[in-house]
């Protein structure tokens, strides 16, 4: 067991956890948690660890702080779990995670919205750079993500 990896599922609310729940058999053959937002409807996934972050609008005054609030949130997750990998589906409460992930040597894999059919995410393009793996649910998205692995869609 020592050596299996840890595996971070990170996504938003809405429709990003939904694709992250397309995900569910790697968390069964893999040791991780989930990383998502507070929200009303908070649905835990039996038997993995959840963790919370705060909801964030880059349109409300409240951007800033809550975004300072995700990065030592986040920090304090990763230092905690030590993920191998994250596996991220988007969007901003998750880029800290991604980004930390980075910053200490570790893997990034991003999934792009099966919603962004013609036009990237602001999260893929930043992600876009860091990422060991991008995948794009949308073949023609490889005309914007040209290193990116087209599969077909998540669902």
């Amino acid at each position: 067991m020592a050596d299996q990896l840890k595996i971070c599922f990170a996504a938003s609310s809405g429709g990003h956890y939904e694709q992250l729940m397309m995900l569910k058999p790697l968390m069964k053959k893999y040791s991780g948690f989930v990383l998502t937002e507070k929200t009303l409807y908070n649905a835990e996934i039996e038997g993995e660890k959840t963790y919370y972050l705060s909801q964030v609008n880059r349109r409300e005054k409240s951007f800033l702080p809550r975004m300072i609030i995700n990065c030592i949130k986040s920090l304090g997750i990763y230092l905690k779990e030590r993920p191998d990998v994250v596996i991220c589906t988007g969007v901003l409460a998750t880029i800290p995670m991604c980004l930390i992930a980075k910053v200490f040597g570790k893997k990034l894999i991003y999934i792009e919205s099966f919603a962004k059919v013609t036009s990237p995410t602001e999260t893929g393009k930043l992600l876009y750079k860091y990422s060991d793996r991008f995948y794009v649910q949308w073949e023609q998205m490889k005309e914007i993500y040209p290193d990116a692995v087209y599969l077909g869609g998540i669902y």
